[in-house]
């Protein structure tokens, strides 16, 4: 929304919560760190109490991945997923208007590994795709590698265009690009401009271009993008990803271009990446979005729908 229409219908009375929110927001990110996840913690606490639907959600998904463990582990994770969430508004309130105070206390007390793979891969010309997952700490991880390296992302539009306006603007503030996840178009220009692209396809996708593949030994519904744009630009796909520390800061890990990728089969290549998000996922599995519905857009396949009450 550029024109100055669009803007002024952004000041309707339906989006002052937002406004207001991001207000609140911005006030929290004041405070020191460490009292901010607190209080992260405190709020996560709260939308576990309040939000069923979700809580349902991440319930079943931790029942259709982690069978083996006992009802304790889950009900565990659970808990901490929904801190974790808690958490992670106030990372997005750090990503957008952080204090040099908090960036400085967050840069000593976090870790990036690998920014070596990524000079090396741009090196080549191709640009590079940084194959991520949807952890809870995207968002402040993502401003944390910015601050060592510069890339573009790719992001899904949301629905509220106050909500929009918001992300796509603060993301183009800070990253070279923030391309909607559907313009494939200008994810190919900012590779073949040798740019590194931060993409993230482990989301149900309800197209032509998904296969069913195993996550955690499910079906799941799974974006072929990822080989298709690696095929098409040349760019090396490097695995990047990042957890949150105990200590409140943040492990960041960029790994070798993946080998022989794509391969010829989209179906293998599918599956391996859902292997490689698995890997990370275990390392700190309360930290995934737990709260997405990852086996949905099954029906047509003679699969289950968990989700259906």
């Amino acid at each position: 929304m550029t024109d100055s229409v669009s803007q002024r219908a952004l000041w309707h009375p339906r989006y002052i919560p937002v406004w207001a929110l991001a207000g609140l927001l911005w006030l929290l990110s004041r405070l020191p760190w460490q009292m901010q996840v607190w209080l992260g913690r405190r709020l996560g606490d709260g939308l576990y109490l309040l939000g069923r639907r979700r809580r349902r959600v991440a319930q079943i998904n931790l029942a259709l991945c982690f069978p083996q463990w006992s009802e304790t582990a889950r009900q565990q994770v659970l808990r901490g997923h929904f801190q974790a969430l808690g958490i992670a508004s106030l990372e997005l309130a750090n990503a957008w208007w952080g204090t040099a105070r908090t960036y400085q206390w967050l840069e000593r007390h976090s870790q990036i590994e690998g920014l070596e793979h990524v000079q090396a891969a741009l090196a080549h010309g191709k640009g590079a795709l940084l194959l991520s997952a949807h952890f809870t700490s995207l968002e402040l991880t993502g401003r944390l590698l910015l601050a060592r390296h510069p890339i573009a992302v790719m992001y899904r539009k949301h629905q509220n265009p106050a909500v929009e306006c918001l992300f796509a603007r603060k993301r183009r503030q800070y990253c070279l690009a923030a391309i909607r996840r559907d313009d494939a178009k200008g994810v190919l220009r900012a590779l073949n401009a040798n740019q590194a692209v931060w993409y993230a396809p482990d989301q149900a996708y309800r197209a032509r271009h998904s296969v069913l593949a195993p996550f955690f030994g499910v079906p799941a519904a799974t974006h072929t993008a990822t080989s298709r744009l690696a095929k098409i630009s040349g760019a090396p796909v490097l695995p990047f990803f990042a957890h949150r520390l105990p200590n409140g800061g943040y492990h960041l890990r960029i790994g070798a271009p993946l080998a022989q990728f794509p391969g010829n089969d989209v179906h293998a290549d599918a599956a391996r990446i859902n292997a490689l998000i698995e890997q990370a996922i275990l390392a700190a599995p309360e930290q995934y979005l737990w709260t997405h519905r990852r086996f949905k857009y099954r029906h047509g396949q003679g699969l289950p729908d968990y989700y259906h009450q």
